[in-house]
């Protein structure tokens, strides 16, 4: 029961962190209605700028105080990213409103590059490191219940509770709150948002700044966890069957599905993985949620859409 405890809370704590990418993915989809495919991108430059914010900070100001620069490194990545949503929304989004999905998927492409490639060039293209002072030290849990006890990372457990604590906060703004509620709308229908009054530029670069504050914390996050390298746009990958299991809509979706997915990879890993040769984690996801599709294409958590002609 030690090991299997064990292997079920690094699930939790892995899938907390599906989790908080995923969201960034959500939170675009029900603004829009289309898929970012530019979400790993934005981890990758906000965890940039972060590191490079903390890096030049001492440098030029001469503060070395971890906490202070962490909070202004972090303030101005946080900048940087509205600027980013705010352009976005100026050069591209506004050009397309109620265009066909697929021309809005293509711009997210194509924003994904310039991302990385403005990246590449603001910011440089060697691993930087972010280190906000989370504890790297394990620690041991239940040591006299089981033997030995049961081995939790504090890194991974006080970054799950960061995701946690930012996951249910977006879940109480998107339902609780006003502009919560007008992106919904504009989720439904654009036009119709639009004629009640729902100023559609304004609701895009809100969301996009959002999307821009996930995509720093799970950048800042993952950064400290495996340094900053162009890399961690891929991280985004291991959101993408949450996503679709928990449902493109629904932000308590993406909290399920990335605790299923997350345990799940754990667990197949530890006790399936030795009969097949290892490697199960890697695409146990993928395969999950191809079995979700046959009976529920809309996923767990989505809206089944149903129109009438």
């Amino acid at each position: 029961m030690g090991p299997f405890l064990e292997t079920l809370i690094g699930g939790l704590m892995a899938g907390m962190l599906y989790s908080l990418i995923a969201l960034g993915f959500v939170l675009i989809f029900k603004a829009s209605g289309v898929f970012n495919f530019a979400q790993g991108a934005m981890v990758l430059f906000a965890a940039l700028a972060m590191a490079r914010f903390a890096e030049w900070i001492p440098k030029y100001t001469g503060l070395d105080g971890k906490i202070v620069v962490n909070l202004l490194a972090f303030a101005g990545a946080l900048a940087v990213m509205v600027v980013v949503a705010w352009l976005v929304e100026r050069l591209a989004l506004s050009k397309l409103v109620n265009q066909e999905g697929i021309t809005l998927l293509m711009a997210t492409l194509g924003i994904a590059y310039l991302l990385e490639g403005a990246g590449q060039m603001l910011f440089g293209n060697d691993i930087y490191k972010i280190d906000i002072g989370l504890p790297k030290d394990p620690m041991f849990l239940f040591e006299q219940t089981f033997e030995g006890g049961i081995l939790v990372s504090k890194e991974d457990l006080y970054a799950a509770l960061i995701a946690a604590a930012l996951v249910a906060g977006l879940s109480l703004f998107f339902q609780k709150t006003a502009t919560g509620r007008a992106l919904r709308a504009v989720a439904d229908e654009h036009q119709a948002a639009q004629s009640i009054g729902i100023p559609l530029s304004r609701i895009w670069v809100i969301v996009w700044s959002v999307a821009g504050f996930v995509a720093l914390v799970a950048g800042m996050i993952w950064g400290s966890k495996l340094g900053v390298q162009f890399s961690l746009s891929l991280v985004a990958l291991k959101a993408l069957p949450v996503v679709i299991l928990g449902g493109l809509t629904s932000v308590p979706g993406a909290i399920v599905g990335g605790l299923l997915i997350g345990v799940g990879e754990k667990l197949s890993e530890a006790y399936i993985g030795p009969h097949l040769g290892g490697g199960i984690e890697y695409w146990f996801g993928y395969v999950l949620v191809l079995v979700v599709l046959l009976v529920r294409p809309q996923g767990l958590f989505g809206e089944k859409i149903i129109d009438r002609v």
